[in-house]
């Protein structure tokens, strides 16, 4: 048996970010990981993730995200190569809705740069977009979007330059208690170690079947349009998302050209991750053109790409991010999906903190783990 200072059991976002912390701290490390990241079959992967300030879904998030930033400038001179695309971000919306007010809220609060448009104004520096006249739009020149597969690839690349050994296309079968430590069982090896790290996204309620987590899986369509509006260039266009009829819409510019990704935020299907339905859905991308008609007249394209998402969602819909009850020397990172990638360098430093230290300085009491 192969023994460890520490196992990360999922090596999507968090778990890289947790695997490159703990190899960087001097830790004998192995990560494993069922596929082999970064890949197409969880949360982490689509080609972009927005990362913004601009937060309605909390306000005590937006200490963390400063961190963030600082972080993802540290990996990037670590990796030597751009993550993160500073395009601005726009959010509109009718004034009362919880997106506009929510930001509104944090930008007081934390005197966030954070530019409040009437309608009309936006319009004619984003001529791309059509908005009604009622509406607010919320500009963060400093948001933007990062390269989700890269942002995998560089932390866990970094581990291994560490010594981190990392086992892929390896499923974890158990973990269990064993003494001062823990047992883990993937694939064909049996592996031990003194602490433990769980971030296995859409597969965690198995990894915790006896914990009874309310986590729950859903499935989410991203699709790429045909585009050839030069005024969805990098260059010209911000990273937007826009929220009307009680749902949220968001996409990005032309990171590649001739093409753009829109993607539907709240209305999504339960699954399984395991048999999940990868294939394109036309009622999705019928929800997609819908908002597309409506809002930037600019896209009318043919599909060209789509790829589906799994979200593992808590039931208040904020992260879990904690020291699991019973076992001192476990971390767990759950429920990021929809607005937690950005958070990525950050959890890793944190999982780190707790599963050497038992505590950690970061001020994550509201994601602490409450059901």
């Amino acid at each position: 048996m192969r023994t460890f200072d520490a196992v990360v059991i999922g090596l999507g976002a968090m778990g890289a970010a947790a695997c490159r912390t703990l190899a960087g701290r001097g830790l004998r490390v192995c990560g494993i990981d069922r596929f082999t990241p970064p890949h197409p079959f969880g949360s982490s992967h689509g080609q972009t993730r927005i990362c913004r300030k601009a937060y309605f879904e909390h306000p005590d998030y937006i200490p963390l995200l400063h961190r963030c930033y600082d972080l993802w400038a540290d990996l990037e001179t670590a990796a030597d190569e751009q993550l993160f695309t500073r395009c601005g971000l726009i959010l509109g919306g009718p004034p009362e809705s919880p997106l506009i007010q929510g930001v509104q809220q944090v930008s007081t609060l934390h005197d966030l740069a954070i530019e409040d448009w009437p309608a009309g104004e936006a319009t004619r520096r984003h001529p791309q977009f059509r908005l009604p006249d009622h509406w607010r739009v919320l500009h963060e020149a400093d948001a933007g979007y990062l390269r989700v597969e890269a942002c995998i690839a560089a932390p866990l690349r970094l581990a291994g330059a560490d010594g981190a050994t990392l086992l892929t296309d390896c499923m974890v079968r158990e973990w269990r208690a064993d003494g001062a430590g823990y047992v883990v069982r993937a694939g064909e090896e049996t592996i031990g170690c003194q602490r433990l790290v769980l971030a296995a996204g859409a597969w965690t309620g198995p990894l915790l079947a006896r914990h009874d987590l309310p986590l729950r899986v859903q499935r989410r369509q991203q699709t790429w349009f045909a585009c050839d509006d030069p005024r969805m260039r990098v260059e010209d266009c911000p990273v937007f998302g826009f929220h009307l009829d009680d749902c949220f819409f968001y996409g990005f510019p032309q990171v590649q050209s001739g093409r753009i990704k829109v993607a539907e935020h709240l209305t999504a299907a339960p699954c399984d991750p395991d048999t999940v339905d990868r294939d394109r859905s036309p009622a999705d991308e019928a929800r997609v053109r819908g908002f597309l008609d409506r809002h930037l007249p600019g896209v009318a394209g043919e599909v060209v790409e789509h790829s589906v998402c799994l979200y593992t969602l808590t039931p208040d819909e904020h992260f879990i991010v904690d020291r699991l009850p019973g076992h001192d020397g476990v971390a767990l990172a759950a429920g990021f999906s929809g607005h937690g990638f950005k958070f990525a360098p950050l959890i890793g430093e944190i999982l780190a903190d707790l599963v050497i230290d038992g505590q950690t300085t970061e001020p994550i009491e509201f994601l602490r783990m409450r059901f």
